[in-house]
């Protein structure tokens, strides 16, 4: 009840009043106008390819069910000892344990001014810990794209480990999805400052041959095959990495409405439009007896997520490029070298036969997301 890891998994009286909540023993919180989360920057390094050695067997890249397998395939790959720049890192702590005591400054989010909390053993877990001759490098992984994360996760195992070792202690996030791990570090300026907290470096890797070419892109573009719009509303849902994100997720299992928007960084109502987004292209599906709906990943969703990285991309593209819309609009792009004006997007919209979109508001709103899925498409050329 008291696990939020991202500012829009707060309940609706904490956001509406700008509160957070942290903990600070083993059963004692404390509520109050924190600003308690950090926003993940932009990740528009380039991908750097690694391999796996050939003598292992098992783990298969395209087949990461869990934080801890990425972890394990990232050490493997030589991904850590890269980004860390220390070939001679060793796996040490992880797991849940007691934070210790120590006091702390964070900002108020209402005048900003700071507020001082005193800790005391509260629990707290760490995915990985590598430790080299210089540095404890200390690992929070994720599957799931968000757009912030709560600092809490950093810097409670920071302060603990700040006090035990001598070396340096550094805090990093791994974000693993669709065939990417994303690596961020982080700096505490100020050790006794939550809020100092600033991005040293960032990466981005992949096991697998990211190389798609623009006729690659092309050719799916002029073989693909027209699809009648479904019954489903036209998406509301911009960024096409969290729809593969929903597909990833629901690879191991099914999981109901509100287990989406608990497990995922959603809202309800961005559950309900990511979840539509993905049935709108035929990737998961929806049953349920009609008062809890059920989604569960569809065939072509499965097939799809069993191909190697470039081939995978290519049949996403294909799954948005059979709708007119989409089609139409990458063809003008094409065309120009630029991406059409909102205006002509609508104008093709309105061409499209699209199910349930009648005002020029809706049109409008949902012409964001022909822009981002087709940005999506042109920014996977890696020639």
């Amino acid at each position: 009840m008291a696990k939020f890891d991202h500012a829009i998994n707060l309940p609706k009286i904490f956001s509406d009043n700008k509160l957070a909540i942290l903990p600070i023993s083993r059963g004692d919180y404390v509520i109050s106008n924190f600003n308690a989360y950090h926003k993940f920057e932009s990740d528009n390094s380039p991908i750097i390819k690694v391999s796996i050695p050939t003598y292992i067997q098992s783990l298969d890249p395209n087949k990461i069910p869990s934080e801890a397998i990425a972890l394990n395939c990232a050490v493997a790959t030589g991904i850590i000892a890269e980004f860390l720049q220390d070939e001679d890192i060793m796996p040490t702590v992880s797991g849940r344990m007691g934070s210790g005591s120590f006091s702390f400054n964070i900002i108020n989010s209402i005048n900003g001014s700071p507020c001082s909390i005193q800790v005391n053993n509260s629990q707290i877990e760490i995915d990985a810990a590598y430790e080299g001759v210089g540095s404890l490098a200390l690992f929070e992984a994720k599957r799931d794209l968000s757009e912030d994360f709560l600092i809490r996760q950093l810097y409670y195992p920071f302060r603990l480990w700040q006090n035990r070792v001598t070396k340096s202690v550094r805090p990093l996030f791994l974000v693993y999805s669709n065939g990417i791990y994303r690596l961020y570090e982080y700096v505490f300026q100020d050790v006794d400052n939550y809020n100092s907290l600033v991005l040293v470096n960032q990466k981005n890797y992949s096991i697998e041959d990211t190389a798609i070419e623009i006729a690659s892109i092309q050719n799916v573009l002029w073989q693909a095959k027209s699809v009648q719009e479904p019954h489903i509303p036209f998406p509301q849902a911009d960024s096409f990495d969290r729809i593969i994100n929903i597909c990833e997720l629901l690879s191991e299992q099914e999981l109901s409405r509100d287990e989406v928007t608990e497990q995922y960084a959603f809202d309800a109502r961005q559950t309900d439009y990511y979840t539509n987004a993905a049935r709108y292209l035929g990737l998961i599906e929806k049953k349920g007896d009609g008062t809890i709906p059920i989604y569960t990943l569809s065939e072509v969703g499965k097939r799809i997520l069993n191909l190697n990285f470039r081939q995978r991309q290519l049949a996403y593209c294909d799954c948005i490029l059979s709708h007119k819309a989409f089609r139409d609009t990458l063809k003008k792009y094409f065309e120009s070298g630029n991406m059409p004006q909102t205006e002509e997007i609508i104008q093709i919209m309105k061409c499209s036969n699209l199910y349930n979109v009648k005002s020029d508001s809706t049109f409008e709103r949902r012409s964001s997301t022909v822009k981002g899925w087709i940005n999506w498409i042109i920014g996977l050329i890696n020639e």
